[in-house]
């Protein structure tokens, strides 16, 4: 039997049987990730999604269990460690493996006498005995119980929480249920931190564990998104706090920080609520202000110190000065960057680093130099970190922006970018050499480009237009700090990164611009264009590591109060007439490993298939013996092998059966073209009839062309010239006389291209 057979018939009937109630308590085939997006020479595949045979609910969203099911060809324990790696995703301490004859069970509890033993069918656990287990090792009595229960919001359309962010509401109701007062969630940008901290303030709010509830964050488009978005089930419950007034007869109010602080007693409108007025409090992007000790913002958090306070972050910042763990403690649960990448929730990227001579090298006026406007300009040497802060190289930015036009007019021109620049007077000069660039996209529509900073009303006007997928314009927005967080450019394809960035927390946040996903658009990644070295962030342990309190924390140091643009006002040299050029450019890839391929493309694939196949002959019999060559590429390219860059590199006319034995075994390549001769020259066509010929003839002429992967695709028989000689159902039975032996003509041409007998 199949193992959907042995589903159907055995396993499903007797989980049944035990007790569990087949819609409310047993999902089979649950997705739990969407399968790594792979980059390629700008075209995307998806890796493998995981998906686990069964999941065993207490309540929708509460798990408890993981089943793994085999065919009866395996043994009753051969999915149990697929089961163990579900498990621990989704955090539930009961496995079981099964081929039908019975079930393996892993029960993880700290008070399981046996850890794995095996069950006959009519010994599978009810949910009653799997629910108390889980119960006592959580510690909960039956009030944590009730409240750790409390149904997640459904608005019947089917959508739930992802695996993690279960992990997360349920982390943090644990967390809450057992006195826990402040606490920490750490999920990288784009994952839905939002929507997570909804149903966590829903089920705390329908228990009525907490009944009133304050959801802070420092930019209004926030405040906006949440109300509109994800907490809009609150209905007539809800309110944002605007206009410095209070009203305090609702129950979820959303606010700005400074909506209701400000530096003079008069405005900080917050001590009009009780210190216990609240109960709960969420603080969105809670490492900027709130972190710093004599922040205003932590004025607000410790007027209500009574309340369970939540803070949300994708970059927690941890200095000897600011401290969000000090305060908040350790995080109760962390999904990275690298994890949301690997799970295929968000986009990887590629990165683009340019390094200019000027920047490398520095620049010296002459003595007695003045600049454009006649100021002498100070003797010494200026190099990248004064560069459009105290000194501007007007055609260091007409090279800036040449780089990035180019870019766009070979991608995409119509692709959402953001260039990160020094300050507004460097966003208005990039703005404008942008324009001067692209002229005629300009004049089609003069918001092509905008200037998107706090002091332009007109740039910040456009913002929601620049975030909405369905808006064509703006299209490139120049900025300093205002797109550094918060705000979600679902289809950003560019960053641009031409500023210098120290803080790693900076750097976080200007990557989290471009994670996210949208299918319906055609956005599966993002380019990163790096003018500063910021990218080397990228080796920095601390880029992807685990939130943790420097050594050195002393608290109480100096905070960072909302703060203007850094050096306006400033006086800077302008100097028109020295040039500036590229010393040196390379493309750097995501890699399977979470980090940038930086070595050599060729030393990369080489190291990769020799993890998959120890000698050149493995990986010949491996090729001979697959019934279809594209699942070895497929396989190969899950691995992290970039076939698609290594033709740009190699030659575009090489397979990649040839790309693999020249790059990584030295053999001498032989192009496309060159083996459909050799096919052709060994009579290979001569055992079929005349049509068949013809046929066979005809795709390997679109291989030829095109590839491999054509070769393979009944599709192909749809294409001219071969749709010309008939069907594909003509030609399969008509001439081939079946599938069966269209398939083997198809083999045997395979075998043929690649120096088997034919």
């Amino acid at each position: 039997m199949s193992e959907r057979e042995i589903c159907t018939k055995f396993i499903t009937p007797a989980i049944i049987n035990s007790g569990w109630e087949l819609k409310t308590q047993i999902r089979e085939e649950v997705n739990l990730t969407k399968g790594q997006v792979l980059v390629s020479s700008g075209r995307t595949k998806r890796g493998k999604r995981k998906f686990a045979d069964y999941v065993l609910y207490k309540k929708p969203n509460i798990p408890l269990a993981i089943v793994e099911a085999k065919d009866n060809k395996h043994t009753i324990g051969s999915g149990m460690q697929q089961a163990l790696e579900y498990a621990s995703m989704i955090d539930v301490p009961f496995s079981f493996s099964s081929n039908g004859d019975g079930f393996l069970m892993h029960d993880s509890t700290p008070d399981a006498s046996v850890i794995e033993r095996e069950l006959k069918p009519d010994e599978f656990p009810s949910p009653e005995e799997l629910w108390e287990k889980y119960r006592l090792m959580k510690g909960f009595d039956s009030r944590k119980s009730d409240l750790f229960t409390q149904d997640y919001y459904s608005d019947g359309s089917g959508k739930s929480p992802r695996y993690y962010q279960v992990k997360a509401i349920n982390n943090t109701i644990e967390a809450i249920s057992k006195g826990q007062n402040r606490i920490l969630l750490v999920m990288a940008t784009g994952t839905g931190k939002t929507y997570t901290a909804f149903q966590i303030i829903w089920r705390l709010w329908r228990s009525k564990a907490k009944k009133r509830i304050l959801f802070l964050a420092d930019r209004n488009i926030l405040v906006d998104q949440a109300k509109t978005n994800d907490f809009r089930p609150f209905e007539n419950a809800m309110t944002k706090v605007q206009n410095r007034k209070v009203d305090k007869s609702y129950e979820v109010y959303l606010s700005l920080y400074q909506a209701v602080t400000g530096d003079e007693e008069r405005k900080k409108i917050f001590k009009q609520f009780s210190p216990d007025f609240f109960d709960l409090i969420v603080i969105d992007e809670c490492h900027r202000g709130s972190a710093s000790e004599d922040s205003a913002w932590r004025e607000i958090l410790e007027y209500f110190s009574s309340a369970t306070q939540i803070g949300l972050t994708a970059t927690p910042k941890e200095t000897k000065y600011v401290s969000n763990i000090d305060y908040f403690g350790k995080p109760v649960f962390v999904y990275s960057l690298k994890q949301g990448i690997e799970d295929g929730f968000l986009a990887p990227f590629r990165v683009i680093r340019i390094d200019l001579d000027k920047d490398l090298a520095g620049w010296r006026p002459e003595y007695g130099r003045t600049d454009r406007y006649g100021n002498l300009i100070e003797d010494r040497i200026y190099n990248q970190k004064d560069f459009d802060r105290e000194l501007i190289l007007e055609k260091r930015t007409e090279l800036v922006s040449g780089k990035i036009t180019d870019f766009l007019r070979e991608n995409d021109p119509y692709g959402k970018t953001i260039v990160f620049c020094e300050n507004i007077d460097h966003a208005e000069r990039m703005r404008q050499a942008i324009v001067n660039k692209m002229p005629e996209f300009v004049r089609d529509n003069h918001r092509y480009v905008m200037r998107i900073t706090g002091d332009s009303e007109e740039g910040k006007l456009e913002l929601d237009n620049f975030i909405m997928p369905d808006c064509r314009y703006p299209v490139i927005a120049t900025t300093s700090k205002l797109l550094t967080t918060g705000v979600d450019v679902q289809t950003c394809r560019l960053i641009v990164i031409d500023k210098r960035i120290e803080s790693m927390t900076e750097f976080k946040q200007i990557v989290g611009r471009g994670t996210r996903i949208n299918e319906e658009y055609g956005k599966y990644f993002f380019t990163i264009m790096d003018f500063r070295k910021a990218t080397e962030h990228f080796s920095d342990p601390d880029w992807d590591g685990p939130s943790l309190q420097d050594d050195d924390y002393e608290g109480g140091g100096p905070g960072r109060r909302e703060q203007g643009e850094e050096g306006e006002g400033m006086v800077r040299y302008v100097v028109d007439d020295v040039g500036v050029s590229v010393v040196a450019e390379r493309v750097q890839y995501y890699g399977q490993d979470g980090r940038l391929i930086t070595e050599s493309l060729k030393d990369y694939t080489r190291k990769t298939v020799a993890g998959q196949y120890s000698s050149l002959d493995e990986f010949l019999s491996r090729w001979s013996e697959a019934g279809k060559k594209t699942a070895i590429v497929d396989e190969l390219e899950e691995h992290g092998v970039l076939f698609d860059a290594l033709r740009e590199e190699v030659g575009k006319e090489y397979d990649p059966f040839d790309l693999i034995c020249h790059v990584v075994y030295d053999r001498p390549p032989l192009s496309r073209k060159e083996r459909a001769e050799s096919v052709r020259k060994r009579s290979y066509f001569e055992k079929y009839g005349a049509k068949a010929g013809e046929v066979l003839d005809a795709i390997l002429k679109k291989y030829s062309d095109e590839g491999l992967c054509d070769l393979e695709s009944i599709e192909i028989l749809k294409v001219d010239p071969i749709s010309s000689i008939g069907t594909p159902v003509e030609i399969i039975n008509g001439i081939f006389g079946g599938r069966e032996k269209y398939i083997s003509a198809i083999r045997g041409l395979e075998k043929c291209l690649y120096g088997a007998e034919c």
